[in-house]
């Protein structure tokens, strides 16, 4: 498989390890910040070293991030992220069992979440430098196949734009985008402030100081 070509997470026990508030943010640390160990990431999240490092297990059982043998000595082991496909999608819920669907909910649930804290620091980081701030949305009238051709192409425009680490020019900044486009009913009339009949929300957002999710996940 190519790195960017689509891959779906549809196993239940991978889609399970990577629904954890802690793993999701140990996992996006090493992909962000490069490669760390243990007790590095029980510092930095305040969890003791024995927590971190049964997290870390997790994650390498599962494929996701890889020990650096030339870096580990004695019980210092250090991790870094996989290779793994950049473009990694999140199943629909009638493609995962029935009693594995609380798995996907909850992965969902962080995921906003993260969605949300990011989304409230637009303001600030837009007020701090509006260069590296930008923010987007409108309303569009599209069908189901128009609305399945912008999501692939706004995938493609981000695997474009997003370098690898050792790529990357030293102006390059580390930036978030998540776009969220569904349908508008009536009722979303009266709630303006509810998401919103394809509306596309696309943010921006310089990621130099704070943790969001990966930008090869995509549900």
């Amino acid at each position: 498989m190519k790195d960017d070509e689509p891959y779906v997470l549809d196993d239940p026990d991978r889609l399970k390890a990577l629904a954890h508030p802690m793993r999701r943010r140990m996992l996006t640390h090493l992909n962000v910040h490069g490669p760390a160990t243990s007790t590095t990431l029980g510092e930095l999240l305040g969890a003791k070293t024995g927590t971190t490092s049964y997290h870390l297990r997790q994650l390498e059982k599962y494929g996701f991030i890889e020990e650096i043998p030339e870096r580990s000595t004695g019980r210092e082991r250090w991790w870094r992220r996989a290779q793994i496909p950049r473009d990694m999608r999140l199943p629909t819920p009638d493609q995962v069992p029935a009693e594995d669907r609380a798995v996907l909910e909850e992965f969902h649930r962080i995921g906003y979440e993260e969605d949300r804290v990011l989304f409230e620091r637009f303001p600030a980081a837009y007020q701090a430098d509006p260069a590296w701030a930008r923010g987007s949305r409108g309303l569009a009238r599209m069908t189901r196949q128009d609305l399945d051709a912008f999501y692939e192409e706004y995938i493609a425009l981000l695997l474009r734009y997003s370098r690898p680490a050792d790529e990357a020019p030293p102006e390059a900044a580390r930036c978030t985008s998540a776009s969220s486009p569904c349908p508008r009913t009536r009722a979303d009339l009266r709630r303006p402030s509810q998401r919103v009949t394809a509306q596309v929300s696309l943010l921006s957002v310089n990621r130099l100081g704070g943790d969001a999710s990966p930008v090869w996940l995509t549900r």
